[in-house]
């Protein structure tokens, strides 16, 4: 297995549970993605009483994670175990969570008096109508081909300091550069360990920045490394480099290459942004709304480097203003009947 499959492999690790039946007739709204902002989205909307169904293709960004830290009354709390809870408080009050990938969505026919349509389908043939889309598909993190760097991933090799950061204190840190990206995260990984050595890999990194780095005692390594050094218990020891030298680490840090997950969304024509050092993502207004009318997106997959508390309040806002425009479209149908 490559290193690139092992890598997708990690993305598919939630665990099993029951799919509720996908709901038939027009629903006011389908939440496309199962993760935190998908699914505090749909708590809002359900607990509006509205008829909401999330589409979970259980491939969560922080599945390889023990554990999800810096959220308030959750820190430490498994990813699977937060999600579970989030399935169990959507469906109680009434909303439904289906298991299954989209591999289209696109504007329908509108109804009788006006109001927007939408159909999505799934990669089994079955198809749903709804009158509005969240769409909540996150993003996968793409990281550099480097051997034995993606067996690691979630545990050893990490990219947030807040995320992760408290766990890896004190242990002898590397970084390993993607970019100018890697920059600000070193400094911030400083502040954990007195050990931290910063890998170029490649990469450009001027004098000021080395004098920076120099004056916080972060040692600088230019010879680009070669593949991940494991010990006898598999655990990661250090990395070799292009001349053959091992630089012993117990722990890598690496900013990714975010990719937001827009795959077999192309139908609904959403409008893209360019981020510096990050990537493409979906755009969007405050509340989550897009150019699209009837189509909102919350979470990483239109702010890939919001943490599980922030993606969970851009679901919820985006929830809120969908009840909203759902009201509207209620009253605007009552009077014009």
């Amino acid at each position: 297995m490559t290193d690139k499959e092992k890598q997708e492999a990690t993305a598919v690790t939630t665990p099993a549970y029951a799919s509720d039946a996908l709901a038939e007739g027009t629903v006011d709204a389908v939440v496309i993605g199962g993760g935190a902002a998908g699914l505090n989205g749909a708590l809002i909307l359900a607990r509006s009483r509205r008829s909401v169904v999330v589409i979970d293709s259980g491939s969560p960004r922080n599945a390889p994670a023990d554990a999800v830290h810096g959220l308030i009354a959750l820190d430490g709390t498994p990813p699977s175990e937060i999600l579970r809870r989030g399935r169990e408080q959507v469906r109680q009050y009434g909303g439904r969570v289906v298991f299954g990938k989209v591999v289209s969505a696109e504007p329908a026919a509108p109804s009788a008096d006006g109001d927007l349509r939408f159909t999505v389908t799934l990669a089994d043939g079955r198809s749903i109508t709804a009158r509005r889309v969240l769409v909540a598909t996150g993003l996968k993190d793409v990281l550099p081909e480097v051997p034995g760097l993606a067996e690691h991933w979630g545990h050893s090799v990490v990219h947030c300091p807040y995320c992760h950061g408290w766990e890896v204190r004190d242990e002898p840190i590397g970084i390993l550069a993607t970019g100018p990206a890697s920059i600000g995260p070193a400094l911030l990984f400083r502040q954990l360990t007195e050990d931290l050595t910063y890998f170029t890999h490649g990469t450009d990194l001027d004098e000021d920045t080395r004098a920076r780095f120099a004056a916080r005692g972060i040692r600088v390594i230019d010879t680009p490394v070669t593949e991940i050094v494991d010990d006898e218990d598999g655990a990661l020891a250090g990395v070799r480099l292009a001349d053959g030298q091992v630089v012993a680490r117990r722990v890598l840090a690496v900013v990714p290459q975010m990719q937001a997950r827009t795959q077999g969304l192309e139908g609904l024509g959403l409008p893209v942004r360019d981020l510096p050092n990050v990537g493409r993502a979906f755009a969007s207004g405050p509340d989550g709304a897009t150019e699209v009318p009837g189509v909102w997106v919350a979470g990483n997959v239109t702010d890939p480097v919001a943490q599980v508390g922030a993606s969970a309040a851009a679901g919820a806002l985006a929830g809120i203003d969908i009840n909203k425009k759902l009201a509207i479209a209620d009253t605007d149908a009552v009077l014009q009947g």
